[in-house]
């Protein structure tokens, strides 16, 4: 019997997960419950406390400032026009 390969979402990654990390049940049946090779259920298990200090590190998520946004804008905005004129300046000496 030849399994298909399919895609597994996030949400349910994590449902498999967190059934592993809570060690009631043994991997050969979750592997049974999840219809999943026991690897894989180990590998996200190692994945997810690989980078479970990223939950907590409120510092990942920055607002942008939109003042400092509004500033970068207005100086691609300058800086587009300038090359707007020197393209301009360019094509009436050539005579196009």
């Amino acid at each position: 019997m030849k399994r298909t390969k399919r895609k597994s979402t996030t949400a349910f990654k994590m449902n498999v997960t967190v059934w592993a990390l809570k060690e009631r049940e043994t991997l050969s049946e979750l592997t049974g419950r999840f219809e999943l090779h026991p690897n894989q259920i180990s590998q996200w298990k190692w994945e997810f406390l690989n980078n479970a200090e990223k939950a907590f590190d409120y510092n990942i998520v920055k607002k942008e400032d939109p003042e400092r946004q509004m500033g970068e804008l207005y100086q691609k905005i300058g800086k587009l026009e300038v090359e707007k004129q020197l393209f301009k300046k360019s094509l009436w000496k050539t005579g196009v």
